[in-house]
């Protein structure tokens, strides 16, 4: 593999090999930006692994020359401070209780490279790289599994940490990777004994920030019989829809194809791209609830409404964020909006009150574009009722953002309404009014008012 060190952390990794070297020891890099490195990806973390030297003394090296932050020390993990380099020295793990944490850590800096790639969870992580020989150490063949696209465990001791199987499935995801039978085999016997939510909730937002075809994740959450933590999701499995609007299949599978349209159309901005893909995952969740058969085919009325429920209890289990269950919820609610709107040729003012229901008319176009881009063979040139609504929306600036109230408490209590809950109902009679187009700046405001309580 080709070495350059062109980045400041890279000649720092280079440096630091040299530095190990010579105090009898040897420096590796390993695990993820090797993987990357091999993929022609860009990857700035870098995780060295020491051998040959303690790790009090590998510690009394670095501090000689930089800055180090010792958070990670119980793990035998050093940081350096200002770069994004981790040093560890080979550790072994004994298993000693539940989950990810329940472990027995101990450095072990005379372990050899061979031994030490079986600790790791898959072979594609396994491999390290010595940038002062320019030799590959890759005892498992993780070079071969990455070039056949194939995520394989890396040794028996995979069953060990549950949580290398929600990392297999956002690694399917991130790098389209199918996952050897002997894997999704392993995987079917593990618990998730009783993981931490945050934990959980980190590997399904990788899956949506960093999946290249998220649909290759939910499979192998599938087929490893994973899905059955999540019931919500596994209740689309055979969910049938009517072929005719939906002739890719289930809507465990029409979810699959609108993840993959979503993440074909990622902005780049983390949280907004957490937000709307949250909302395509769980858009359709409603419809185990409300499908039935018939007289006209294959119906799922009330499915968004339906869909609250089940999208608040997916994403409470594993998440604390209440902005991220506030900001998803209204878009699964309202998925259906903009096409019913277009369809309708809905007025301004129905537009102006999606806004105060949805908050972001942009992000809803994005879920409602992904809902209709998932559904091959069927094809979709160009989302006509979003490209129609943003114009709205932009028009009266509520592209991001609610209608502001032009009337506020302020306003009444200058006019001598006390506070309290009688002003509270007459301020949303002023928003609805507002909404529905009776008064849209401050001086119609303003006469408004006047009309309603006096002058």
């Amino acid at each position: 593999m080709d070495w350059r060190p062109t980045t400041p952390e890279l000649k720092t990794a280079e440096e630091l090999c040299h530095l190990f070297r010579a105090n009898g020891g040897r420096a590796l890099l390993v695990g993820g930006w090797v993987r990357d490195r091999m993929l022609g990806l860009a990857s700035r973390d870098l995780d060295v692994e020491v051998y040959g030297i303690p790790a009090s003394d590998v510690q009394t090296l670095l501090e000689r020359h930089h800055e180090v932050d010792p958070t990670g020390k119980a793990f035998g993990v050093l940081s350096l401070k200002g770069y994004p380099i981790d040093v560890s020295v080979p550790r072994r793990e004994s298993k000693r209780g539940l989950g990810h944490r329940g472990f027995l850590v101990e450095s072990d800096p005379w372990l050899a490279p061979e031994e030490a790639a079986r600790r790791r969870d898959f072979t594609i992580n396994a491999m390290s790289f010595d940038p002062l020989t320019g030799d590959l150490v890759d005892p498992l063949g993780g070079a071969e599994d990455l070039r056949r696209g194939v995520l394989r465990h890396a040794s028996e001791r995979f069953a060990e940490d549950p949580l290398r199987v929600l990392r297999g499935m956002q690694f399917c995801a991130r790098f389209r990777l199918d996952a050897a039978p002997e894997t999704v085999a392993l995987c079917r016997g593990l618990d998730m004994e009783g993981l931490a939510p945050e934990r959980v909730f980190e590997e399904w937002a990788k899956l949506i920030l960093k999946g290249e075809e998220p649909s290759r994740g939910l499979r192998f959450l599938r087929d490893s019989g994973w899905v059955r933590f999540f019931p919500e999701l596994a209740a689309l499995i055979g969910c049938e829809q009517d072929p005719f609007w939906h002739p890719e299949g289930d809507v465990w599978t029409h979810t699959c194809h609108c993840l993959d349209a979503f993440a074909e159309a990622r902005v780049g901005d983390a949280w907004e791209d957490l937000v709307v893909g949250m909302a395509v995952l769980c858009h359709d969740l409603g419809k185990p609830l409300t499908t039935m058969t018939t007289g006209v085919g294959i119906r799922s009325l009330g499915h968004s409404e339906a869909g609250l429920e089940p999208t608040r209890s997916f994403l409470a289990r594993m998440s604390r964020h209440q902005d991220l269950l506030d900001q998803v919820v209204p878009l699964v609610a309202e998925h259906l909006r903009p096409v019913e709107l277009y369809q309708a040729s809905a007025s301004v003012a129905a537009v102006r009150r999606l806004a105060s229901r949805v908050g972001r008319i942009d992000r809803l176009v994005r879920v409602a574009d992904a809902d209709q881009r998932g559904r091959p063979p069927l094809a979709v040139d160009e989302f006509e009722a979003g490209t129609w609504l943003l114009a709205l929306a932009a028009a009266e600036g509520i592209s991001s953002s609610r209608p502001e109230p032009l009337i506020r408490g302020r306003d009444l209590i200058a006019r001598g309404m006390a506070p309290g809950p009688a002003m509270g109902q007459f301020l949303q009679a002023c928003y609805e009014d507002q909404l529905n187009g009776v008064f849209d700046s401050v001086d119609s405001a303003r006469a408004y008012l006047d009309e309603r309580l006096g002058a």
